[in-house]
């Protein structure tokens, strides 16, 4: 990655500037064999587990937000294909050409007239002789236009609850069209080109996976977008830290008898950020150790941890940012100074507003009513 992150680091401020997509990148992880790296090695991935993949999304995030974004939304949707594709020939298959082919993965769930409840559906498939039919109007694809794919949510069928939802894969060579709607023009996270479309698709039956999409968010995509994401903002938040080290070092350089004047918010932020390091490893590690118990990870307490990973994570990395805009005062506010943080200021923005922190505390609310709060300090 490290290579990689070099690229993204030079490429950062014009993605950002031009709000385009971040396509040296993504090349780069595709020459690199990066973006294969969740798939089982039986089906010719590098069997990664999530601490290493979340160590990557860090390191990316140090170099460029809207990249780290990208790559952590490709591995949120790739974990649905490890977790939940195995069961399926069609599935099977397709995690293959992602490893072989370093094909890049994109979502849409978010749809018009329910904004970010994902776990809600308008639009339904529709499936008649082997085949299926899909049209979504989504309010934002991510790179939908650079993707190799996307994964989408639906109805099950037009009758069916809104609750009742499928996922399907849309290949991007596939009969699908997609008519931009809205444009990506926001104050952070600029490289991810999240527009919206009018999706129309049609395809195999086999393409849909054959888990009903509660399963799958319950059991992989809840955890592994909660835990991907705070690791892109954990590694967005480290790179302000380090930039506000630098400029701390450099005056003690220039004064060694005296305290520099930003060294104690320096410790405040080092704080922050040790407490999201800590809590980022403690729900891998508990992600990690639930795996294959479908019961842990359906559990309310497992839930409630990683709605807590989210809030906490989303919150302490703007924190940490602000501090280091402090520290490095105006050379931090400046662009294109050596300590510039305000693109990392803008792009952490994003994160309480990336499904509302709003929102997931009023389901931990709700779950807070039907279990006790576990205090015990052991696994």
């Amino acid at each position: 990655m490290r290579r990689v992150a070099e690229i993204a680091a030079g490429h950062a401020d014009p993605v950002d500037k031009e709000g385009r997509f971040p396509a040296e990148t993504v090349e780069a992880l595709k020459r690199e064999r990066l973006l294969g790296v969740a798939i089982p090695i039986e089906h010719g991935g590098e069997g990664l587990g999530t601490m290493q993949i979340a160590d990557l999304i860090v390191q990316l995030g140090q170099a460029c937000g809207s990249s780290a974004m990208i790559y952590a939304m490709h591995q949120i949707k790739t974990s649905s294909f490890v977790t939940h594709g195995g069961a399926s020939d069609w599935h099977r298959a397709y995690m293959r050409h992602i490893a072989d082919e370093q094909l890049l993965m994109a979502s849409a769930t978010t749809e018009a007239g329910i904004g970010g409840n994902l776990r809600n559906s308008i639009c339904a498939v529709e499936v008649a002789g082997g085949r299926f039919a899909l049209t979504k109007e989504a309010t934002v694809i991510s790179y939908g236009n650079y993707a190799d794919a996307i994964l989408a949510t639906a109805r099950r069928d037009p009758d069916a609850a809104s609750s009742d939802q499928v996922m399907v894969v849309i290949p991007a060579d596939a009969n699908r069209s997609l008519d931009r709607t809205s444009v990506w023009d926001t104050l952070g996270m600029r490289g991810t080109c999240s527009d919206g479309f009018h999706l129309v698709a049609t395809g195999d039956a086999a393409q849909i996976f054959p888990k009903p999409f509660s399963e799958i968010a319950a059991q992989s995509m809840l955890a592994s977008s909660h835990i991907f994401w705070a690791a892109t903002w954990f590694g967005i938040a480290a790179d302000a830290f380090n930039r506000a080290q630098a400029f701390v070092k450099a005056a003690a350089r220039k004064q060694p008898d005296a305290m520099p004047p930003g060294a104690l918010r320096l410790a405040e932020a080092a704080a922050l950020l040790q407490e999201m390091k800590g809590h980022l490893a403690a729900a891998i590690r508990r992600f990690e150790a639930a795996k294959g118990d479908d019961d842990a990870l359906s559990s309310i307490g497992f839930a409630a941890e990683i709605n807590a990973l989210k809030v906490a994570a989303s919150e302490k990395a703007g924190a940490v940012v602000r501090l280091a805009m402090l520290v490095n005062g105006i050379l931090g506010y400046k662009n294109g100074t050596p300590f510039s943080v305000g693109r990392h200021l803008r792009d952490v923005t994003s994160a309480p507003v990336m499904i509302s922190n709003d929102r997931i505390l009023s389901n931990t609310a709700t779950l807070m009513l039907m279990s006790r709060f576990d205090t015990g300090l052991g696994d």
